[in-house]
């Protein structure tokens, strides 16, 4: 009897012990974390509790991480509306990365469309980022099945240049043989993708960007290139009839200038105050022209179904600049190679 009491009285002590997590073993993983704002020097890989992924969710060992402008504005704390609103006004609170591909360690109760063991990639950003870490929980809705034949390095580099170039190119319904094109900041991720399916269409395409880029902007297809610092595109006479802006550096009337009758410009990066001005645009009670001017809202991971189509048939190769390893030193080197705009199409780092 006292044997069984005993037994008993353990138990009990068992399930007060997991009820308040004490003597139960955490397993700890590897993480990119911000100290301070600011600056890359401040990124520092350490350990943090392993995720557990709810019921809808999927927890993903992450395999390849890409960097984007978003994550570049983390870490430097601007503009500090909305950036620290989200990831802490004076101490940042987030594991950047958005874009990222692995497999699949463990599913939710509630998940249905994968397994442990599938291959996955897709964006973070509408869901807590959290990319550079070993292991990262998202939601099922936020990943799309990788295919085989693709790396980890290469689904990593597509999910936000990706759909960032497909809307903005679909802003401007430009599918037309003989229709012209221009995108401004042309060699970094969004234009190594947009000029690869502009090309599907066989429309003129002209890449504005740094004079280190060009050459490798004609292997990408750009039938003319542009030195920004020795041209403005603007001021040329040649007209477009949808211009594509990653940078969004020039006032708006440049950009209707540089548009034919009926022409799109349509933005998907740049400074806020500049966005703004562009998405205030059609309320100016003064505006006669039948040209548009919007900023692409980024629908995530809507359309990487396509993206692994291209793929699969030879139409389409994600352009990667440099792949780093998943230490501090080499995440610091990758994010500040970032910061000077010289990277030809994607940084990746692997983890």
């Amino acid at each position: 009897m006292q044997e069984h009491l005993d037994m008993l009285e353990e138990i009990y002590k068992a399930e007060e012990q997991i009820a308040s997590g004490e003597g139960i073993a955490h397993e700890d993983a590897k993480a990119l974390l911000l100290r301070r704002y600011g600056s890359p020097d401040f990124l520092e890989v350490d350990e943090i509790e392993k995720p557990a992924p709810a019921g809808d969710e999927v927890l993903v060992r992450v395999h390849a991480v890409s960097i984007n402008d978003w994550d570049w504005a983390l870490i430097l704390g601007t503009p500090f509306i909305p950036n620290r609103l989200m990831t802490g006004l004076l101490r940042p609170k987030i594991v950047v990365g958005s874009d990222i591909a692995g497999r699949v360690e463990t599913v939710g109760s509630k998940v249905t469309r994968f397994k442990p063991g599938d291959e996955v990639f897709g964006d973070l950003s509408g869901c807590g980022f959290g990319g550079f870490a070993e292991f990262v929980c998202a939601p099922e809705s936020a990943l799309m099945f990788k295919p085989p034949k693709m790396s980890f390095e290469q689904a990593a580099a597509i999910p936000q240049a990706g759909m960032l170039a497909l809307q903005g190119i679909a802003a401007g319904q430009t599918h037309k043989p003989g229709q012209t094109v221009l995108i401004n900041g042309a060699g970094g991720g969004v234009g190594s993708i947009a000029i690869q399916l502009l090309k599907l269409h066989q429309v003129e395409v002209t890449g504005v960007d740094a004079a280190a880029k060009l050459e490798a902007m004609k292997l990408w297809g750009y039938d003319h290139v542009i030195d920004y610092a020795a041209q403005d595109f603007t001021r040329s006479g040649k007209r477009y009839d949808l211009i594509l802006d990653v940078k969004t550096d020039r006032p708006l009337a440049d950009y209707e200038h540089a548009l034919n009758p009926h022409g799109v410009y349509a933005t998907v990066g740049g400074q806020l105050p500049r966005l703004l001005q562009v998405a205030c645009s059609r309320f100016r009670f003064w505006r006669t022209s039948e040209k548009t001017l919007s900023v692409v809202a980024l629908k995530a991971n809507r359309d990487l179904h396509y993206f692994n189509e291209l793929f699969g048939s030879d139409k389409f190769k994600p352009v990667i600049d440099s792949v780093y390893a998943f230490s501090e030193a080499d995440v610091r080197k990758a994010f500040h190679h970032f910061g000077t705009s010289a990277h030809k199409g994607k940084i990746v780092v692997s983890t």
